[in-house]
């Protein structure tokens, strides 16, 4: 072997690993539990994946797009293979630049737009340099349900309505995909002597996702709210709590 000939086989053992890489797209989505994907009427899922041996950030992103074709996910049997996913579903889609098989980290936190409703969910899955992840992709799912209170207090009392959806946003109404009828939204109050009411249930209202409940018959002040949705059939459940005021 000539002098080059050495130089040049060093430089390629020295040479960064990035050099051998391959691109290698990957495609993430949140499935909403018991629901559709979680995208853009939702506010989006901020998405990063990590090497998860090395903490190395690969990339970062937003899932973007809609929730998907309802019988596709919701009423066609499904059949191994086949992608439940459409072009049209929420996907955010990376291309990791990776030279050696890869223990990727996935943190996906949404749905961005619901505030306190937005959980964290993460995954780990190896990656092979150009074995794309793609087709659904990597799906993660979301539990829970994102409820949304809105009271209205008046002298002696108040009205709460509450609207109550999948993580997907998708509607709850009676008799629907997502039947009203075996939901449990339920209020409690605590009053301003710290001494918890007992619980009032919400009843459908008329409007998809909809609840609502009258209360009468309390002290004026403060009181802390408690409000739950709880599907049964799923083990689906949201919470949310905020401070009411009776005038």
């Amino acid at each position: 072997m000539t002098m080059f000939a050495r130089l040049a086989a060093v430089a390629a053992l020295l040479a960064p690993a990035a050099a051998w890489a391959e691109p290698t797209p990957v495609t993430v989505r949140m499935l909403a539990h018991d629901a559709k994907f979680v995208g853009e009427a939702m506010g989006g899922v901020a998405v990063s994946l990590t090497d998860a041996r090395t903490g190395a950030r690969l990339a970062e992103g937003t899932i973007r797009g809609e929730t998907g074709d309802t019988g596709k996910i919701m009423a066609q049997p499904r059949v191994r293979g086949t992608p439940i996913a459409g072009p049209e579903a929420g996907a955010f889609t990376a291309v990791l630049d990776i030279s050696a098989p890869t223990l990727v980290r996935l943190e996906a936190r949404g749905p961005l737009g619901k505030g306190e409703a937005a959980i964290t969910v993460s995954s780990m899955r190896w990656v092979l340099p150009g074995k794309a992840v793609d087709g659904d992709g990597w799906v993660v799912e979301a539990p829970g349900l994102v409820v949304e209170p809105n009271w209205t207090g008046r002298a002696g009392g108040g009205t709460l309505s509450a609207k109550v959806t999948l993580m997907c946003g998708c509607p709850i109404t009676p008799g629907g995909m997502w039947n009203a009828d075996r939901y449990e939204i339920l209020a409690r109050l605590t009053g301003p002597d710290g001494k918890p009411a007992p619980a009032k249930a919400l009843a459908y209202a008329g409007e998809a996702s909809t609840f609502r409940a009258d209360f009468a018959g309390l002290a004026k002040g403060r009181y802390r709210l408690l409000l739950t949705a709880y599907n049964p059939d799923t083990d689906n459940a949201g919470v949310a709590e905020q401070e009411i005021v009776v005038p």
